[in-house]
């Protein structure tokens, strides 16, 4: 073998050792703190998904697993290109939201380079997937959503609402409820759920749609009150609370999912590890419990159907977004 021949193979062990799932590799992962971004502020879903299964999958692979906030961007977009732009060694995985596949598409919308792709992530596993909810403050004169939309009729463009940045799935969710319904609304951008809901408490915003996970302890509160629901179905943290289906708004269902990736250039042992680690992780009395407690239920997918659940959920996202158009 001549030199150029030896430089040629020497490049091509790492594709090798992605593609053959050798177990020695695998054993060898983690040696080190693995970090888990997540691209939202403390109190928001991704967070909420987050710390407990870092905390269990601390437990399995037996090495620190540190969360790591990284707000910014608007919908998450600072955190997801972080996470993108990490080394694929499985020392950087992500926890992010539904939007993830909505943001290069708003920067395409305005023009502006993408900051990710998601061909660049490979999906690991599915943790939650929850409708979003339409919350006000309890001491707000709406009962019902229907109390809501004849006001906002009334009152075009004056209700306001928080969301966490532009084209993130809170976005999304109200504006398309409000195509549906035929109102405007206000948008009022945050750098996450967590703060858009303090807003909501503090009278800063008058509305939000949000996880059931997020808005549970503030209804039970008595602070906050669920007008709808926008899945297909009735949830049993709100067994009350009709689906916007229901009272007729038939294009609204829209879901806040969280799920963990990593780069898709990973090597398949390292791929494999995770996924192994993940599925313990969700069958974990402690990841349950919690989860039950904040009121979302786990919804755990292993890569090959969550890889195909975000191809369908993303394609229907991106059309939202395009019927949404520019909007600051």
């Amino acid at each position: 073998m001549d030199r150029r021949d030896l430089l040629r193979a020497a490049a091509a062990l790492p594709l090798l050792r992605a593609a053959w799932p050798d177990p020695a590799f695998a054993q060898a992962y983690p040696a080190r703190n693995i970090t888990m971004i997540v691209p939202f502020p403390a109190g928001g879903q991704a967070d909420l998904a987050a710390r407990p299964v870092a905390m269990a999958l601390e437990r399995v692979l037996g090495k620190p697993v540190i969360v790591d906030n990284r707000a910014g961007g608007g919908g998450g977009s600072v955190g997801n290109a972080a996470a993108a732009r990490a080394e694929p060694d499985g020392y950087t995985l992500l926890m992010t939201l539904s939007s993830l596949a909505v943001l290069p598409e708003a920067d395409r919308l305005f023009d502006r380079p993408a900051a990710y792709e998601v061909s660049q992530f490979m999906p690991i596993a599915r943790v939650l997937a929850d409708p979003t909810l339409l919350a006000v403050p309890a001491s707000a004169p709406w009962k019902t959503a229907q109390d809501f939309v004849e006001d906002a009729k009334k009152r075009p463009g004056q209700i306001t609402y928080g969301s966490s940045g532009p084209y993130g799935t809170l976005h999304v969710a109200m504006e398309m409820f409000a195509n549906s319904a035929g109102i405007k609304l206000m948008h009022v951008p945050f750098r996450g759920a967590g703060p858009a809901l303090t807003a909501l408490l503090s009278g800063t915003v008058q509305a939000i749609a949000a996880a059931p996970g997020t808005l549970k302890p503030q209804v039970d509160d008595g602070k906050l009150r669920v007008l709808g629901n926008c899945g297909a179905q009735r949830i049993a943290s709100f067994p009350d609370v009709p689906t916007f289906q229901e009272l007729g708004y038939k294009d609204v269902e829209m879901y806040i999912w969280a799920g963990l990736f990593a780069q898709s250039s990973l090597p398949a042992p390292i791929a494999s590890r995770l996924r192994e680690a993940m599925a313990q992780v969700m069958t974990s009395p402690d990841v349950l419990k919690a989860f039950e407690t904040s009121g979302s239920l786990v919804a755990y997918q292993d890569a090959p159907a969550f890889s195909q659940f975000v191809a369908a959920d993303s394609a229907r996202l991106i059309a939202a977004v395009k019927k949404i158009g520019k909007v600051e």
